[in-house]
């Protein structure tokens, strides 16, 4: 046979051979196409009760359309509800190569006989079903412990600090768990809880996790010295946990010193010894002790309290002592207006001074009585020795 004819004959056969290729290559990218299935990385899973469970959901189809949800098998009492996009739903759209995503939340309740639930979630795209079986075994011992603690549960400062609590959430269990939390405390203070999330209301802290909680708390300015507790709940899923906070408040220190009528001057003669009222003030919030009473006066006066050791041993927040202040002039002094000043102090700590105040007095000497009396008998002195000397010699 000529080469040509053979040529011509191998040509068809040829041809025909590519298209089977052709047609093998293609049938693998048919066979390709989503399986219309509802999947979820865990689909099994032990929680304790009282707890949520959550399974996230991948739908897949081979063709574009909505597919139907629903959930059976629901044990009583239990709740198992499909969620997207922020809403309770009962179908998603899917289309092939764009699988949709939906969510399904368990609820177990605290009293649940129930050890092992089966759900069964099904889905239907037309004509065609698929089902995906869900387990949730409930079990005390899945719960693990959600603990409430801090470095520092006790600060102490004055009154008008603001303190500032770090406590640490850690989510022991095996779920993730919903975690809000708040503080009370006595009344007039301003007090704020805080989340690692700023602003948040709640957070979600993962099994294993944690999370901070802030606590901030300013006590108003007449918050009196002492002790203050506050209560911590934070709730995490079905749990309640507490703590106690302290702030050891050191109170302000304040002394005032006055008269009981106002009045900052007296007066005496000098010489002798007049008496002065003094009021001793406590205008802070915290106890004054061993109030010690000083005073400044010029050369050679001499002034004394009547308190023991010029010492008031204590004045509560808001009370006052009355302290009886002598004031003795010099006897040279002469008449005229001089300058006194009472002090009070109240010691802190490292021998510093935890409150102190000073009143400037003005203290007028006056001519002494015996001196006046004495010039009032010299007058008199004088006419009787003058009438003596008229009518003796003024006959003559």
């Amino acid at each position: 046979m000529p080469t040509s004819l053979i040529a011509r004959g191998r040509r068809p056969a040829i041809a025909l051979a590519l298209a089977a290729l052709v047609l093998v290559g293609l049938t693998p990218a048919v066979a390709a196409a989503d399986p219309f299935v509802v999947t979820t990385p865990y689909p099994a899973i032990a929680v304790a009760p009282g707890s949520s469970a959550s399974f996230d959901l991948t739908i897949t189809a081979p063709r574009e359309g909505t597919a139907n949800l629903t959930v059976s098998g629901t044990p009583t009492g239990w709740t198992a509800t499909l969620h997207g996009g922020g809403f309770v739903v009962s179908g998603v759209s899917v289309a092939s190569g764009k699988p949709a995503t939906a969510r399904l939340d368990v609820k177990v309740p605290g009293d649940t006989t129930v050890t092992e639930g089966r759900m069964v979630i099904t889905a239907k795209l037309g004509s065609d079903t698929t089902t995906l079986p869900i387990t949730v075994s409930v079990s005390a011992e899945v719960a693990g412990d959600i603990t409430l603690d801090t470095a520092n549960p006790i600060l102490t400062g004055p009154n008008d600090t603001n303190f500032s609590f770090d406590l640490t959430l850690t989510n022991g269990s095996a779920q993730d768990q919903t975690v809000s939390a708040n503080t009370t405390g006595p009344a007039g203070w301003t007090i704020t809880t805080k989340l690692s999330e700023a602003q948040a209301a709640s957070t979600v802290v993962k099994a294993g996790s944690s999370t901070t909680i802030t606590v901030s708390a300013t006590p108003p300015t007449d918050a009196p010295a002492g002790q203050t507790v506050l209560n911590v709940t934070a709730n995490a899923g079905s749990k309640q946990v507490t703590a106690q906070l302290g702030i050891q408040i050191t109170g302000t220190f304040k002394i005032t010193l006055s008269t009981p009528n106002q009045l900052v001057s007296a007066h005496g003669p000098a010489g002798s010894g007049t008496t002065q009222q003094i009021v001793v003030k406590n205008d802070g919030t915290g106890p004054l002790t061993n109030v010690k009473l000083t005073a400044s006066q010029p050369t050679n006066w001499k002034i004394t309290f009547d308190a023991p050791d010029n010492t008031i041993p204590t004045i509560a927040p808001s009370d006052q002592a009355t302290v009886n202040a002598t004031i003795t002039p010099a006897g040279e002094a002469v008449t005229g207006d001089y300058q006194i000043t009472f002090t009070a102090n109240a010691p802190g700590e490292n021998g510093t001074n935890a409150a102190t105040d000073n009143l400037a007095m003005t203290f007028t000497v006056e001519t002494s009585p015996i001196w006046l009396l004495a010039g009032f008998g010299l007058i008199v002195a004088i006419i009787v020795a003058l009438f003596y000397v008229f009518r003796t010699y003024g006959r003559r």
